[in-house]
């Protein structure tokens, strides 16, 4: 069952990014391009998410579980260091030179789409560099 929950949830996630526009790279690049012609429309659709998100967020905070029974898996981190400012950083310019972030370059690869394909295959290298530089500093 949690796999068919996980599937309906991507589909219904990538359905919403198609929909939106948000698999489009030069919708993303028009976002960020505040001294040019300036797209506003990303900035609705985050709006949207976050009060689409807002009340079962309150919901599993309060009651520490899911829909299904299950401990809430929430992040407890509250600290900002420097792997955090790096890593923040290395996403954003990844995103705005790219116009990619990872879930809307996931959906654009399943169209097929060969930047997004380069991307997320870029993606993975970057997980993967990360995984081995990030073993090899805790050893």
């Amino acid at each position: 069952m949690r796999a068919v929950i996980a599937l309906a949830s991507g589909l219904i996630f990538g359905l919403g990014l198609l929909l939106s526009g948000m698999a489009n790279p030069a919708k993303v690049i028009g976002f960020l391009d505040l001294a040019g012609a300036w797209d506003p429309s990303l900035a609705l659709v985050m709006l949207g998410a976050i009060g689409v998100a807002f009340i079962p967020l309150q919901w599993v905070q309060r009651r520490g579980t899911t829909l299904r029974g299950e401990a809430a898996q929430l992040p407890t981190g509250r600290q900002i260091d420097r792997r955090l400012v790096i890593g923040s950083l290395l996403f954003g310019a990844g995103w705005g030179v790219a116009g990619f972030c990872p879930g809307p370059a996931l959906v654009a690869a399943g169209a097929l789409v060969p930047q997004a394909l380069l991307f997320v295959l870029a993606m993975l290298a970057g997980m993967g560099l990360f995984a081995w530089y990030d073993r090899r500093a805790t050893a």
